[in-house]
């Protein structure tokens, strides 16, 4: 395995989801898995009227987008994200950054950097 694997999971704002989706399309981040999170952080909740009772809703609504990339810049993944989804504001959410050691297409059995990547010419 020569070429580096690394993971990028984004946490954000649902309404950031397609414009975040979009810019990575654009340079070349094509595989992502989106999952439907809840989360606190320094936002801590918010307070809500239910049936004219007053809850505190502690957890907060957020996207996960997960991404592997091996030939395209971490760099620029993390500069085109924070570009996307800063607002300035609490609740734009974290970014992390995780070394692969390995990756298996389960299909081919590729490993490594050829499990993530496009087959050329192959078809769906």
């Amino acid at each position: 395995m020569d070429k580096k694997i690394t993971k990028i999971e984004i946490v954000t704002r649902p309404s950031k989801l397609e414009e975040l989706k979009d810019a990575l399309n654009e340079i070349g981040v094509l595989g992502m898995t989106v999952s439907q999170v809840y989360g606190c952080g320094t936002q801590k909740g918010h307070k809500e009227l239910y049936r004219g009772k007053e809850y505190e809703v502690t957890l907060v609504p957020k996207i996960k987008v997960e991404t592997v990339v091996c030939e395209i810049p971490v760099e620029k993944v993390l500069e085109v994200a924070q570009k996307i989804l800063r607002t300035g504001k609490f609740g734009d959410g974290k970014i992390f950054v995780y070394e692969l050691s390995d990756a298996v297409r389960i299909r081919t059995g590729h490993r490594g950097a050829e499990a993530i990547m496009d087959i050329p010419g192959e078809k769906i």
